[in-house]
């Protein structure tokens, strides 16, 4: 059957609602569902808790919803290049659950493995255990961190077929797989979709069980985040 959608608008109309936890791929702005997140943000939801490894910049990425005020919490583990989050946070107009990155990538996995909650030494001592469970094992301290399961996930492949079998190209997978499996609806958006079977079953990088609906972009803009040259 294919899951395949004419439209990211199409895909997002009557899944996404106010005050949902969205999860979105991606490291910084790479390997982010570019055509998801802006008909997300044309959907004109609000109240939203995106978990992400950050929130865009501004202007681009999860950066375009926190400057449209639909976002009301981000739980994630960097959020330095956005002076919107920046601004928004320090007036108090934004929530933040900072999480360690290994933690977070943890709670997205364990979340669509179905392990509600795991221990971890990551974070002891510090602001991320304040409120949370504490034990020992093996004469160590370990915090309970409990995982996610968002009610959308939101992702960007390079190949699909329209089974929703994903491929990732190179560290553009980061996140990705984490996050998709983690939801309870998952749409993935892909550069290239190819038939049912065309796919080399080992290369599939996430089967297409975890994927709910599928659409092409086939031109993203796929910025930089920071350009970095050589001196000549």
């Amino acid at each position: 059957m294919s899951k395949l959608y004419p439209s990211a608008a199409a895909a997002l109309a009557d899944v996404v609602k106010d005050g949902q936890m969205i999860a979105v791929g991606g490291f910084g702005l790479c390997g982010i569902p570019e055509a998801l997140i802006a008909a997300l943000r044309d959907s004109g939801v609000r109240q939203l808790t995106c978990v992400s490894n950050n929130a865009g910049v501004d202007g681009f990425g999860l950066g375009q919803l926190l400057a449209t005020r639909q976002v009301r919490k981000m739980i994630a583990s960097y959020v330095g290049e956005n002076k919107e989050f920046e601004r928004q946070y320090l007036a108090g107009e934004l929530e933040l659950e900072f999480t360690p990155q290994g933690t977070l990538a943890e709670k997205l996995r364990a979340g669509g493995a179905g392990i509600p909650a795991f221990f971890t030494r990551t974070g002891v001592g510090t602001i991320v255990a304040e409120g949370k469970e504490l034990r020992e094992f093996g004469g160590h301290q370990y915090v309970m961190e409990h995982s996610l399961v968002p009610d959308v996930s939101l992702v960007k492949a390079w190949m699909a077929d329209r089974s929703g079998n994903l491929v990732f190209r190179r560290t553009a997978r980061n996140f990705n797989p984490n996050v998709a499996m983690a939801g309870k609806i998952t749409i993935a958006e892909a550069e290239i979709i190819v038939a049912t079977g065309e796919l080399d079953p080992d290369q599939i990088h996430l089967p297409g069980i975890y994927v709910t609906r599928l659409v092409q972009n086939a031109s993203p803009e796929k910025r930089i985040e920071q350009r970095t040259v050589r001196a000549r």
